[in-house]
């Protein structure tokens, strides 16, 4: 004897499927982030695989920006980090070529920025410099 009954609803299968579609959309959307990371990456000169490693993604951002790497410390710092990384989205839009509306966009939607960098026309215009020489 089963001392309790199982049973399905609508609501729990609806519930399925729009747990299923979130966590569909949310592994497309990393893997966009990555290969559009990837990209950006290796347009400016860096290793690609460096945009997936946690930390020297942030290394290699600077390293693109023209900006020193003691500022990885900036971004530890709450409220500072959002200013410094607002800065460095800046930089990188003007590092290829892009102004404020690249700037906003990498801000507010930063995979779509790096698709359209990685994958457009831009061209890197700084020295390449890469991380590890």
């Amino acid at each position: 004897m089963i001392p309790f009954e199982i049973s399905t609803t609508a609501e729990d299968v609806a519930n399925g499927v729009a747990w299923g579609a979130y966590v569909t959309f949310s592994m497309v959307w990393i893997g966009l982030i990555l290969v559009a990371g990837w990209k950006l990456y290796a347009k400016a000169g860096q290793p690609g695989w460096l945009a997936i490693v946690p930390i020297l993604n942030v290394l290699g951002m600077l390293k693109i920006a023209k900006r020193p790497l003691w500022w990885i410390v900036l971004l530890l710092i709450p409220i500072v980090n959002v200013v410094v990384l607002v800065i460095l989205m800046s930089d990188i839009s003007k590092a290829f070529g892009h102004g404020f509306g690249m700037t906003l966009l990498l801000v507010f939607l930063t995979p779509i920025g790096y698709l359209v960098i990685g994958f457009g026309a831009s061209e890197y215009r700084l020295q390449k410099d890469p991380l590890f020489a």
